[in-house]
C-alpha cells in the first residue's frame, strides 16, 4: 500500500547532484515533496534543486561530505530545524575506482570506502536518531546487484555494496526486536545510465561503461520512491541484477570464471580516456553535473521484471483466475 499523504512530506537524498540522486529527488519532487539535496558540489547542487522545483517539489541544497559523520549529522539538523520531521531519507552517495585491486592507492581505497560504506551508515544513523524516537519514517539504502555478485575492477565499489546489505541487514534486526515501526529497505540496482561512468577515478586507459543492459536512472528513481513509500523488505530493479543474484545462489563459481573471462574488457569501451578528466574520488568535477551519462542512445527507460515485481497482486491476482478459467474450461469439457 502506497502510504504517500497528500500534504507535504520531506525527504533527504545523498548524492542528489547528479545520476540516480538527481533523478531520484526529481522523481519525489513529482509528488508534491520537499527534498533536501545534499552532496559537495554547489553547482550541481543547485542544477538539482532547479529541476526539483521544476517537477513541483521543494528544494534545500545543504554542501556535504558524507565520510563525514559531523556534517551528516549537521545536514539532518538543519533539515529539521528548517522544514520539520524527515520522513524518508535516501542513501544514494556513492564513489567508485575502476583499477585492477593491486593498482589502487591503498588511501584511494580507503576513501571510495568512506563516502560509498560510512557514508551510508552515518546517514542512517542520523536518520534513525530523529525517526525511532518518533517511530516512524523509512530509509532506503540505493544499492547494487554487485551487493550480491562481484565483479573484477570494482572491489572497492563492491566491497561497499556488500558491506551495506550486511549492515542494512543487521539494523533491521534491531528494528525488529525493538518493535520500530520505522522501515529501513534497499533497492538493488541493475547498470544505469549516470556520470559515475565519466567521474570514478580509473587507472585504465580506456573509457569506463557498464556492463550488458544499461537502464535510464529515472527507472532507477521510481523504484527508489516506490521503495520509499510500500513496506518491502528489498526491492530489485532491473532483470540483469534479479539474475545476477539468483545465478550467484545456484552457480558462483561458474560466474566467477565467466566474470574473468569477460568483465574486464566489458567495463572499457574502446574509447581512449579524455585529455585531462577530471574524477569525484576527492572532490565534485568541474564538467556540469546531470542525470544522464553518455549511453542514452543504448539505454532502456522501462523495465518488465520492475514492473512485475511492483505489481505483485495484480500478476497474482491474473494467475489465479486464468487458473480458475482453465480449470472451468476441462471440468466443461
Amino acid at each position: 500500500m502506497d502510504r504517500t499523504q497528500p500534504t507535504t512530506r520531506i525527504a533527504v537524498v545523498t548524492g542528489a547532484s547528479a545520476g540516480v540522486g538527481r533523478a531520484s529527488a526529481i522523481e519525489f519532487a513529482r509528488h508534491g515533496w520537499r527534498v533536501a539535496l545534499l552532496a559537495r558540489g554547489r553547482d550541481g547542487l543547485e542544477g538539482a534543486k532547479a529541476e526539483v522545483e521544476a517537477a513541483g517539489g521543494e528544494a534545500m541544497i545543504i554542501e556535504v561530505d558524507v565520510a563525514d559523520h559531523r556534517q551528516v549529522e549537521a545536514a539532518a539538523d538543519q533539515v529539521e530545524r528548517e522544514w520539520g520531521a524527515i520522513d524518508v531519507w535516501v542513501n544514494n552517495a556513492m564513489a567508485t575506482i575502476f583499477a585492477d585491486f593491486m593498482e589502487v592507492d591503498p588511501g584511494d581505497f580507503r576513501r571510495a570506502t568512506e563516502v560509498t560504506y560510512l557514508g551510508t551508515v552515518w546517514g542512517t544513523r542520523a536518520a534513525l536518531t530523529r525517526m525511532r524516537p518518533r517511530n516512524r519514517g523509512t530509509v532506503v539504502q540505493v544499492g547494487s546487484a554487485l551487493a550480491y555478485r562481484s565483479i573484477p575492477l570494482q572491489a572497492a565499489y563492491c566491497g561497499a555494496k556488500s558491506a551495506i546489505r550486511g549492515f542494512t541487514d543487521s539494523i533491521r534486526t534491531e528494528l525488529i526486536h525493538a518493535r520500530s515501526d520505522v522501515h529501513i529497505t534497499m533497492v538493488q540496482l541493475a547498470a544505469f545510465n549516470t556520470p559515475q561512468f565519466e567521474w570514478g577515478r580509473t587507472t585504465m586507459d580506456r573509457r569506463p561503461r557498464p556492463m550488458g543492459k544499461i537502464f535510464q536512472p529515472e527507472l532507477a528513481a521510481r523504484g527508489v520512491y516506490w521503495a520509499a513509500t510500500h513496506r518491502r523488505r528489498e526491492l530489485v530493479v532491473g532483470w540483469p541484477a534479479l539474475q545476477a543474484m539468483l545465478g550467484n545462489k545456484v552457480i558462483p563459481g561458474l560466474l566467477d570464471r565467466k566474470l574473468a573471462a569477460d568483465a574486464v574488457e566489458g567495463q572499457q569501451s574502446d574509447e581512449p580516456l579524455p585529455e585531462g578528466r577530471d574524477d569525484n574520488l576527492y572532490t565534485p568535477v568541474r564538467q556540469p553535473h546531470r542525470t544522464h551519462g553518455r549511453f542514452d542512445a543504448q539505454a532502456i527507460a522501462n523495465s518488465a521484471q520492475f514492473w512485475l515485481t511492483t505489481h505483485r497482486g495484480t500478476v497474482a491476482a491474473a494467475a489465479l483466475g486464468a487458473a480458475a478459467l482453465l480449470l472451468g474450461r476441462r471440468r466443461g469439457g
